[in-house]
Formats: structure tokens, sequence, C-alpha cells
């Protein structure tokens, strides 16, 4: 396994400037595509070689590409000038998870203090490599280079991972500078001497130095927290595609120049991550609705010894990368084919009578599923035992001529199966089976509905402002 030149140290790079910077390039690659120049700049971008054939990497899905985006701890050069790191070790990370048939992308940072199971890693040029044990998530660098830190982060969340992309202070200080800075609203007034920051409250535009220090700050914001930082970086990486896509950023010339030039500066990526892919990617996201950019961070809690460190909420965080690693849309807007909207269908829950009946050994279950379906407006009439139908899978029986009303209930539930039965008492039988799981399109109840991981996140989208704290 080949790792990364000893360049790819010379960041210390926070949330807000590596994610904004890449889908900011992105976003106006392909625009760059009308001008000669285009491959000088993109030609200043320093690449690196991992080979990822060294391990079981997760299966990809096609149409999906997922960029592993990080920043280090180690800092040379320009970047000195922020203070001294010893070693290499990332600051940040995080999955952009892009979907380039419909144009959305989930943004998910995986916190630096997370505590999990670190894969073995080979020596590898200047990197002595490691033996497989618990630690934090970002220290696989330190021992393993980038392709030890790639491989960890795939066999941490099982989410495959197409390309990387590393990223430095001054290119995003000068990328700032270069579209003119990026509007923020700051509710209350910031002194942050760590970070060099001071900042009074209101909205306002912050230069490429302000917006650095807002997005490294953490002592003179919130709670002083590392998960407190990555909300505040959420919302200036929202703030800043907002800045480009809808501005003038895009048609002028002398703009792009100066902004790819801090870009493609300033980061390192593998050697695959091609112009052309940049272009495909760009064009997809080109005319990206902001309410479809959804940032959200990994599902996580205290480590049960150490208060200081985190570890990932199970089952919340496997079920959020399983979503991930499939390419679902965590928005959910534009899902017309959503089997919980039940808003077009001709027919309307109030105007279908159903029994209720647990074919399963967990007392009272039928009750419990009575209540959430009222709850959502279905009308039911009885509930119990079967007398006469026993299906193993969940499954709603209909009368002749109520195949739409069962299928409404079934699409509703997520999982049932439907059937026609004579001599019913009510339109529809739903007899629940060993295979039951909730009851999907349900806003309420206690019934063991399993609501998507996804929509119980405390996730934004680039679409929100944030403004009315001003």
């Amino acid at each position: 396994m080949a790792g990364t030149s000893s360049n790819l140290g010379a960041s210390r790079l926070s949330l807000g400037q590596w994610i904004a910077t890449i889908f900011t390039v992105l976003a106006i690659v392909a625009s760059l595509l009308g001008y000669g120049w285009y491959q000088s700049i993109i030609g200043n971008i320093t690449t690196a070689q991992v080979d990822t054939d060294e391990w079981d990497r997760p299966a990809n899905v096609e149409g999906v590409m997922n960029i592993f985006l990080i920043g280090s701890d180690e800092r040379s050069g320009e970047n000195a000038d922020y203070g001294e790191a010893e070693g290499e070790r990332p600051d940040t990370m995080l999955i952009a998870s892009i979907n380039v048939d419909n144009g959305a992308a989930t943004l998910i940072n995986l916190p630096r203090d997370l505590m999990v199971d670190l894969p073995e890693c080979e020596a590898v040029e200047e990197y002595e490599g490691m033996s497989a044990h618990n630690g934090m998530i970002n220290s696989a660098m330190t021992f393993g280079g980038m392709g030890c830190q790639w491989k960890t982060v795939e066999q941490v969340t099982g989410v495959h991972l197409d390309h990387f992309v590393v990223m430095d202070f001054v290119g995003f200080k000068d990328m700032i500078d270069a579209i003119g800075g990026v509007e923020m609203c700051i509710p209350e007034p910031v002194d942050d001497p760590k970070a060099h920051l001071v900042l009074d409250a209101g909205l306002q535009v912050l230069d490429g130095e302000e917006s650095l220090g807002f997005v490294r700050s953490r002592y003179g914001q919130g709670d002083g927290s590392d998960l407190s930082r990555i909300d505040r970086q959420q919302e200036f990486m929202g703030a800043m595609l907002r800045e480009v896509l809808d501005s003038d950023v895009m048609t002028r010339p002398v703009t792009i120049t100066n902004f790819l030039g801090a870009v493609t500066d300033s980061i390192t990526t593998d050697e695959d991550m091609t112009v052309d892919i940049m272009t495909s990617i760009a064009i997809s996201m080109r005319e990206v609705d902001l309410d479809r950019v959804q940032f959200v961070t990994a599902p996580n809690g205290q480590h049960p010894d150490d208060e200081n460190r985190i570890t990932l909420k199970e089952p919340d965080a496997s079920e959020l990368f399983e979503e991930i690693n499939s390419g679902t849309d965590l928005t959910g807007v534009g899902d017309e084919d959503d089997p919980s909207d039940d808003s077009d269908a001709s027919v309307d829950p109030s105007d279908i009578t159903l029994e209720v009946l647990n074919n399963t050994a967990v007392e009272g279950l039928a009750s419990e599923v009575e209540a959430v379906l009222l709850s959502d407006g279905y009308v039911v009439t009885d509930t119990g035992n079967p007398e006469a139908r026993f299906p193993e899978a969940t499954t709603i029986y209909h009368v002749p001529g109520e195949e739409e009303a069962a299928q409404l209930l079934a699409d509703h539930i997520g999982q049932a199966q439907v059937a026609e039965a004579a001599n019913l008492n009510q339109t529809l039988e739903l007899v629940i089976g060993e295979d039951w799981q909730g009851v999907a399109g349900s806003d309420g109840g206690d019934s063991g509905t399993d609501v998507p991981v996804s929509e119980s996140l405390d996730g934004t989208t680039a679409e929100d402002d944030g403004q009315n704290a001003c």
C-alpha cells in the first residue's frame, strides 16, 4: 500500500474550510471548460497515490460519488503562521456523498474525538504502521498515512470512498477573498484570542481571515466542544454554497481565475481524481437546489470511560452509513415515490375501516398498532387474534374491489403484503406477522415504529440561512 507524499501533512484544516472548498470547486469547474487556461489552473493540484487494493472494500453504488475530505494537524510553509503541531493527524474528517443522478448531496462529519476499532496498517514510506487497536479515528494517518486513514474510515463506516481531498489554511483564506467574502449571521459578539477572532453581533460579510477564524473558533463560541464547532462550520458551509451558487461568481472570468488559483494551489487529491470526474460531478451539482444539500454529524454519544472522547451511537450510526452507501437522499426533497406520502391517493385513510389482528407472540401489539393507525386517520373497528387467516408475513386482506385501499395501507406500513379475501366484516383486515417492523409512515404513536435514522438527525441544509437570529 503506497502512502502520500510528505507535503500531504501541510495543513490543519477545519470542516468548513475544506468542504466548502471542494463543493465550490465541483460546482464551478464545469464553467472552466470554455476557457483555454483551465488546464494550467487544474495543473496546480498535488496528487498522491493510495493503493486501495490492499484491503477488502465496501461495494460501491452506481451513480453515487463519495469523497473523503480531510485536514491535517501538521503545519508547514505559510500554514506555520497558525501555530505548531507535531505529527500528521486529521483535525476534521468528512464524507461528501454526492448522488450524481439526482443532484442531492449529504455531508457527514466524523468527529475527531471519535473512538473506534482501528485496523492493522503496514509500515509504508515514513510511516511506522500500526497493529489493530481501539483509538481515535483520526490517529490512523499518524501511523500509516493517507492509505491507513482511508482504510480505517471505510472499515468503520462501511461506506465506499471513491476519492479523497486534503486542503490547507492559506488556500481557504485566499479563496474566500477571491469571491468577495461570505455573508454570515453572528448572533452574539465573538472574542476568541486562540482563533484570532473578534466579531460584532449582526449580519455581516466575513473576509478570508475572519472566515478562517470563524470556522476554527472553538472556545469563544458555544460550549467550547468540537461538536458545537461542527455545527457552526456547517452553517458556514451553507453560507459559502449560497454565496457561490446565488451570485455571479460563476460568470466572472477574473473571479474564477483567482478562486481556482487559490483552491488548486492548496489541495492534494488521489491520482484518480481527474478533471473529467470533477466536471461530471459539477454538471450534476451545477443546478442543485440548496435544500438538497444536507449537513449531518455521525450519531454519537459520550464515551463511557472518558468524558473528552465520544463513540458512535448504534444502531443509528450504522443505519446512517448504510443509507449513505446506498445513495439515499436524506433531504427527502423531490421524493415523488415516497411510500409514506399518502397525499396523492384517491382514497383517504378516513374512508377505510379495518380490523387489526395479532399473529405474533407479542402481547398487546394489536392495540398498540391500533393507536398508531387511529392517530394517522384510519378507522379501526376491532382488534384481537386471527381466527381464519394466519400468515407468517404481515398481510393486508381486502374485499373484492378494495385493492386501492389495501395498497394505501400497505404503502403506509411499509412492509405488508396484500391479498384478496371474501366475507370480511370491514374493508380491510390487517394481520400482523412475525416480520413486523412498525408503521413506517406514522408520525406518532409508540408501537415500535421504526423511524428512519435520517429523520432523527439534527441536520441542516444549505438553504437554511440562519439569519433569523439577526
